[in-house]
């Protein structure tokens, strides 16, 4: 690995069960929740626990994708996939899969040189306006997608009262 690759692993670490300075990580947050809790509906029409962390994995697994070169697209598991029934078995292997995700990106990244860390991803997007994503701003974009669901858990975890 080269030094902004282990910068980037760092970060994608810390994010998902290390030491982050935004607070705790998306792990720490989840620690304790049981299946019951993570599929109840929150207020309002917003996403469960569940379905937030299902949306996690699916786009952790479109980033390593990407990274490696792959068209940019929705996730194969779809943008928020579907809650299964809400079992306990069911809910770890949710965890699981969160986290064999990670592995997933992190094994990605640690495929790159440092060329490709800067080259752009095969987004063809926003090519017309020079604004084309790298994978430096592709995997730093996965800890901030990341960031953003973990405080959204948190709050979840309070107005549902858990």
């Amino acid at each position: 690995m080269n030094a902004e690759v282990d910068r980037l692993f760092d970060q994608l670490r810390r994010a998902h069960d290390g030491d982050p300075w935004h607070g705790s990580p998306v792990m720490s947050i989840l620690s304790g929740v049981t299946a019951a809790q993570a599929a109840t509906p929150p207020p309002n029409g917003a996403h469960s626990i569940w379905a937030i962390v299902l949306h996690m994995t699916a786009w952790r697994r479109e980033v390593a994708a990407r990274a490696a070169g792959a068209p940019a697209g929705e996730p194969a598991a779809g943008d928020w996939p579907g809650v299964p029934e809400p079992t306990e078995p069911e809910w770890r292997k949710a965890l699981a899969d969160l986290t064999a995700a990670h592995h997933e990106v992190l094994g990605a990244a640690e495929r790159l040189s440092e060329d490709e860390v800067f080259a752009p991803t095969n987004d063809p997007r926003n090519g017309p306006r020079g604004t084309g994503v790298t994978r430096y701003e592709l995997l730093h974009g996965l800890v901030q997608h990341d960031a953003y669901h973990a405080g959204q858990i948190g709050i979840l975890k309070r107005v549902l009262g858990f």
